[in-house]
């Protein structure tokens, strides 16, 4: 059967379109802004501290995260300790820095800070905090807000990244293939079928995740979309790069279309090329590799990896669907030597990406052992490491030309592949959504692992304790005495031990200096991991004396 030449007509409106879709492109990350060189933003600091307590009702709130953040309308508030809004005004965002303007006349007690912001790879983060004027008091709650993540608005969105992985395999394995390898008797029907498919799912996950990403910020459901929200989006960097995506897509379908009928000339294929190549960008231009310390690099092979897994598993779908049931011998002799190179380099582009972006995302090995995002990229690359096993085994078929004789071999070993590679597309959706490690790793500003804080009691005081970072090596403790009343109670003395008597380390003397009557502070190296004994002493008067003790856990 003779195949179909495209007509003249066809192929002037083919690249009419395709450089229409390279201008959407330019003008698009013209208008793109500049993102921070960070990932996943962290609460760095605050104006209160966390957990402080000042003598005056502060006029502002300041708080300080690792890199610039956006807002999300009304999610960022300051609650009384009588339940009430004392925030005032819509808060302040400049870069890494947001500052809330509070009420000063809001009264004495602890106050909840609580906050969700977009950070500079579009992930929302939310945290809460208190800080006390005058006194501690029972932290009130924030009935008026939530702050948590929906659990089904992150699944469904983890589900659109793994259905535009999916979609993007399934259109480039079989334009690569038509391309290139596809044998001239055999019909284009099929693998055409397979590629518009394609189109048609990674178009339709790019739309989703449009729509996706507004309750997701917000902490919605599926269906908490307004049209403030949407257009909020699609004037943010993650919505021009997304519909940058949608106008290549739609350019490259007027070059598929000749393609799927017939071979296509030299220049329609460079221009289709081009196209597929800067449509690879747009997935690490919306996320962590945009933000990244190093976002050039991490853009570049952020792209080649994905393009690598796309021809990759999208030429083993070809194989296993139609080559290798449908092609003769003759034909497989000349197909599966070629193939098998262009895995080669596929599995390559892949491995020296993969490195150079682990070693930028993760930065550390305890952070590639310690943090979700690392546990993650390990299971990651066990997983691929099987998937080169067997694509080695693949490619010994090939080279002793056993594939031609018994294709069902070398169709039981593409169909492993495929299996095992499904996987780790799965943990790559969820990767993307995960935290780094190099910024999860950091993140010492109200977590367990950087800041330890309790209150304890005695028959005469309340006594807070603040212990900084809460690490194995040089830390900084707070002590703050209150009376039954929670008012500054006046110490005469302060007697502070730490020891860790599952260590054999016996207790030891902490040098402290009084800032005010009921406030003192000190220095002390706890050079061990685990639960350190503190053992506190507070004289109030001549004769009134309690000791209390706190069980510290040091990471």
């Amino acid at each position: 059967m003779t195949a179909a030449v495209p007509r003249p007509s066809r192929v002037v409106a083919a690249r009419s379109g395709a450089v229409a879709g390279l201008l959407l492109l330019l003008v698009a990350l013209l208008l793109v802004p500049a993102t921070p060189a960070a990932a996943h933003a962290v609460l760095v600091s605050s104006s209160p501290a966390a957990s402080a307590v000042v003598p005056e009702a502060p006029a502002q709130v300041v708080i300080t995260f690792s890199e610039g953040v956006r807002k999300v309308p009304g999610k960022v508030r300051v609650i009384a300790p009588d339940g009430s809004r004392a925030d005032r005004g819509e808060p302040t965002f400049q870069g890494a820095e947001v500052t809330i303007p509070v009420d000063p006349a809001a009264g004495r007690g602890t106050y909840l800070v609580s906050y969700r912001v977009i950070s500079a790879d579009s992930h929302p983060v939310s945290g809460a905090f208190t800080y006390s004027v005058g006194a501690p008091s029972e932290p009130p709650t924030d009935s008026g807000s939530d702050n948590r993540a929906n659990l089904v608005t992150e699944n469904a969105v983890k589900v659109a990244k793994f259905a535009g992985y999916t979609g993007l395999l399934l259109l480039v394995g079989p334009a690569l293939v038509l391309a290139a390898l596809w044998p001239r008797r055999l019909s284009r029907r099929g693998p055409a079928r397979l590629a518009w498919t394609g189109l048609g799912v990674l178009a339709a996950a790019t739309i989703a995740e449009v729509w996706l990403q507004v309750p997701y910020v917000n902490g919605g459901g599926l269906f908490d979309v307004t049209g403030s929200g949407l257009s909020d989006v699609l004037g943010s960097a993650y919505g021009t790069t997304h519909l940058v995506r949608l106008g290549l897509l739609a350019a490259a379908a007027f070059l598929l279309r000749p393609l799927f009928a017939g071979p296509i000339g030299r220049t329609d294929g460079i221009i289709l090329a081009v196209l597929g190549g800067a449509a690879l960008f747009t997935w690490p231009l919306a996320g962590h590799a945009a933000a990244s310390p190093a976002p050039a690099v991490s853009v570049v092979v952020d792209a080649v990896h994905l393009g690598g897994m796309a021809v990759w598993l999208g030429g083993l779908v070809m194989l296993t669907v139609f080559l290798l049931r449908r092609a003769d011998e003759r034909e497989l002799d000349a197909i599966l030597p070629i193939w098998s190179r262009w895995a080669a380099l596929a599995v390559t582009a892949l491995l020296l990406a993969g490195t150079v972006q682990g070693l930028i995302e993760v930065a550390g090995v305890q952070a590639l052992f310690g943090t979700t995002y690392g546990r993650l990229l390990l299971a990651k690359i066990v997983l691929f490491a099987l998937v080169i096993g067997v694509a080695a085994y693949s490619r010994a078929l090939v080279r002793r030309r056993v594939a031609a004789g018994r294709p069902g071999s070398m169709r039981r070993a593409v169909v492993a592949e495929l299996v095992i590679t499904a996987v780790v597309l799965g943990v790559s959706a969820t990767l993307v959504q995960t935290t780094p490690a190099r910024t999860a790793a950091a993140d010492v500003a109200g977590t367990e692992q950087g800041y330890f804080s309790t209150t304890l009691s005695s028959p005469i005081y309340s006594l807070e304790v603040q212990l900084d970072p809460a690490e194995t090596g040089n830390n900084s403790i707070h002590l703050y005495a209150y009376t039954k009343d929670n008012r500054p109670q006046p110490v005469q003395e302060w007697k502070v031990t730490a020891a860790l008597p599952s260590a054999g380390i016996e207790p030891i003397t902490v040098p402290l200096l009084p800032l005010s009557d009921n406030h003192a502070t000190g220095e002390v190296n706890l050079p061990a991991r685990g639960d350190w004994q503190v053992r506190i002493t507070v004289r109030t008067s001549d004769i009134d004396q309690a000791t209390v003790t706190a069980t510290v856990p040091i990471k």
